[in-house]
Formats: C-alpha cells, structure tokens, sequence
C-alpha cells in the first residue's frame, strides 16, 4: 500500500513525537552507542605508541611505516562513506552490529602479522568497519534522545576517547615496567582493541531498530511494536499497516540542506570544524609522545604516563565542554575550544624556539582542552540539522572531512617536522584552529535544539 497525504501527515507527527520523547534507557543507549568511539581511541592511539617497536621488528621504509600508522585512517574515510549510506538504506541495528563483529575479526588479526605490508592492509580495511561504527551510532543517538538530551550526549563522544587514549597510555607503562618484549608488546596492544569491542558487540546485541527510522520506511507494525518497547508508547497516530515510502536518491541530500541556510551554514561549519580538527590533532596531538621523546621531555615510561595524565585532562574537558552546551550553545562551545587550542600551540612554539620544553606537557595540556571542546559537536551538528532520511549519509561525510585529515597529518607530518624543524612545524599548525575559530564566528549559526524530524 503506497502512502497517502493523511498518513504522510501521522508519519511527521509520529516521529515528531518520538524525537520529543524521553526513552526510559535513552542515556544507556547514547552511552553505548559512544562506547565504540573507546574502541576507536584505543586503534588509533596504541599505534603512536608501539610505531617503533614495528620499526625494529620489521625495519620498513618511512613510507611503510606512515602507511602503518594512517591506514585506518584511509580506511575510515571508505566506511563512513559507505556505512552512511547504508545505514540510511539497510537500517541502523544491522549496521552497527556487523561493523563491530567486522572489527572484531580484524583487530586480533593485527597480532599475527608477519609483515608490515600485511599490517597496512589489515589496518586500512580496519578502518572501514570503524568509520562505519561512529556513523551509525550517530543516528542512534539522534533517533533515540530528545531535543536538547541528544546534543549533550552527541558531544560527549570525546569521553570515550580520552578514556580509550588514557588506559592504553596507561596500558603500555605497565607492560614497560613488566619487562614485556618489544615485539610482543606491540603485537598484543593492538590486537587487545578486540576485547572491549566483544563487550560492546554483546551489550548492543538485545537493541531494536530505531522507531524514526521504521517509520519514515514505512514500517508501521514494526515502529509501534519498538516504541512500546522503548518508550511505553503505541504510536496510535499511525495504521496498523506498512505502506511503501518513496525512497529520495541520494543526490537530493545536497538540495535539501540548501533548502534552509540555517542548515546548509550548520553543515558547512561541522565540515570546517571536523577538517581542522583532523587537523590539530593529527599533526601535533597525535605525535605528543614523539615530540616528548624526541625533545627530551621524559623517558618513554614517563612519556606515556603524561601522556596518560594529559588524556585524563582531556577526559573531563570532554564532560564539561558539553554541560557547557546549553549555555554556551553549539557556537560557543567551538569559538572557546578553537581559541583556546591557539593559545596551547602558541605555548609549544615558544617553548620548542626557546628550547624550554619543560613547558611542552603545560602546552599540550591546553592544547587538548581545547581540541575536545573544539571536536565535540561537528557531528552532532551535522547529523542534528539532517533529515532522517539522510542522518547517516550526513554522519558519514562529516565523518570523512576529519578521517581526510587525519590520514593526511599522520602521514605526512613526520615528514614536514624533518623539513622545517619542530618548531616550525607547530606554527604550521596553527591555521587548523585559526580556521576552525573563523568558520564558528563568521559561518556558523546556532541550532542548539534544533528539532527538524
């Protein structure tokens, strides 16, 4: 049975009313839909740690061992786009559930390599079960939070990561002063990534499809029997029958957002932000305990556990920035985090010039209080102004901007600190938050609350 203008009409107020419904274990649900972001922090931050361990044991060239390190970055991109549009088109539960199965698989086979190539290859078709996974659990997010609950929750994926990024740091100390082998210290940080994303596969395995996304398929019998599962609600708006949705092309996403230009300026600045934020982190951020090693700073055991402690800084940066959110809203949130990562970078400049780099851990502190609260909210901005038609395809490009420019810093800054010296090369970095900062003042329009569903 196609659809009609009055059932087109019980579908807008039905989802209408789910997206400004409490869900009794909504914040359980956000929660573990952000947990696999621990997952993610925990792949792309053990690599930093143990490149050089890689590099004595299979002595690849500087291209290989970049390759190494950025290919689930690569590989990220692909997911996000791919995982995106099928999570628009196959549904929300089957894709989040087979992207961490797809994880699982591949983050334990990381430990049994024999070569660096076969490491790249793992590690960049790792990456698209990934980018996949954080796409999806966006749509979650903003499909099973209401108005204003979803925002806070969205932004607080950073919580995750700074968690994952500190116990792996937390990880590697303890296995230093263990007295644990090069080669299987590395082979066994990698391939614990498997351990915590079992958990998260069983914790996710009871969830049901999400209600907006069964109703806007025209699955009425399954949306009522999934909204009173989830919220004690019948949806009595809508038939007890399915009917046939036109399903709108994907080129049409582009065309719907410049519809409004509150939502196409919201997109446009989640894309900026996510690009430089990609880029601060990847270039300076992630190489904190390279610079710390290389400058003098602390031994490699003293190395991760600051590195370990700026994490746990980073950690409650990422839980206040989003309190933060309903007074500060979207735009102010991202001005001070952008701002204040300008001053962090300025910091380490100085200090690498002067050569004081005592104040180098200082400086990265800042610096990564600033990038949380800077990174927390492009894809909680781009998937918020999207229709739910369109919510994972919004997710997975907003996704790509940063995995862009995470791949392209990671492996190509060792390359520039060789070029223009350390010091330079953190000047360089600069425009990623003097970029940011500019696109949230002159581009950006608040839509904290935004309800478009």
């Amino acid at each position: 049975m196609s659809t009609t203008v009055t059932q087109q009409t019980a579908m807008d107020e039905a989802v209408r009313h789910i997206a400004g419904t409490y869900a009794p274990k909504g914040n359980y649900i956000g929660i573990l839909m952000l947990a696999s972001l621990f997952v993610e922090a925990w792949d792309y931050y053990s690599i930093a740690f143990v490149l050089t361990f890689i590099r004595q044991q299979f002595n690849p060239s500087p291209l290989l061992l970049g390759l190494s390190a950025a290919g689930v970055q690569a590989g990220a991109v692909l997911g996000a786009l791919l995982g995106g549009w099928l999570t628009d088109k196959l549904g929300r539960r089957v894709m989040f559930m087979a992207s961490i199965a797809l994880f699982i698989v591949l983050a334990a086979m990381q430990a049994f390599v024999t070569s660096i190539e076969q490491l790249i290859v793992i590690r960049f078709v790792l990456g698209i079960p990934l980018g996949a996974d954080v796409t999806t659990s966006y749509t979650y997010i903003m499909e099973y939070l209401p108005t204003g609950r979803r925002e806070v929750m969205g932004n607080r994926w950073q919580v995750m990561y700074a968690a994952g990024q500190a116990v792996c740091a937390a990880v590697v100390a303890l296995f230093l002063v263990s007295g644990m082998s090069h080669e299987w210290m590395w082979r066994v940080i990698l391939g614990l990534g498997a351990v915590p994303a079992v958990i998260i596969l069983i914790m996710r395995s009871e969830l049901p499809e999400t209600t907006i996304w069964l109703v806007r398929q025209g699955r009425f019998r399954e949306a009522k029997a999934t909204s009173r599962q989830i919220y004690g609600d019948s949806l009595d708006m809508l038939p007890d029958m399915d009917v046939t949705i036109r399903k709108p092309p994907l080129r049409e996403f582009l065309s719907d957002l410049r519809q409004d230009p509150v939502r196409w300026r919201a997109s446009i600045y989640s894309w900026i932000s996510f690009l430089c934020c990609g880029g601060q982190f990847s270039t300076f951020g992630f190489y904190i305990p390279v610079i710390f090693m290389m400058v003098g700073v602390s031994s490699i055991i003293g190395t991760s556990l600051m590195t370990g402690l700026i994490w746990v800084i980073a950690g409650i940066a990422a839980w206040v920035g989003p309190a933060m959110l309903p007074r500060l809203g979207h735009r102010g949130v991202g001005i001070a985090g952008f701002s204040t990562v300008i001053v962090g970078l300025s910091i380490a400049a100085y200090a690498l010039y002067t050569g004081h780099p005592f104040l180098l851990p200082l400086a990265a502190a800042i610096m990564m209080w600033g990038h949380i609260w800077a990174v927390t909210n492009p894809l909680t901005i781009a998937t918020v102004v999207s229709r739910a038609e369109y919510r994972g395809v919004a997710g997975g490009l907003t996704y790509v901007f940063n995995k862009i420019a995470v791949f392209m810093g990671i492996f190509l800054f060792p390359s520039l600190f060789a070029m223009i010296g350390q010091a330079n090369a953190t000047t360089f970095v600069l425009v990623f938050p003097i970029v940011g900062l500019l696109a949230a003042i002159f581009i950006f329009r608040e839509v904290y609350g935004f309800q478009l569903d």
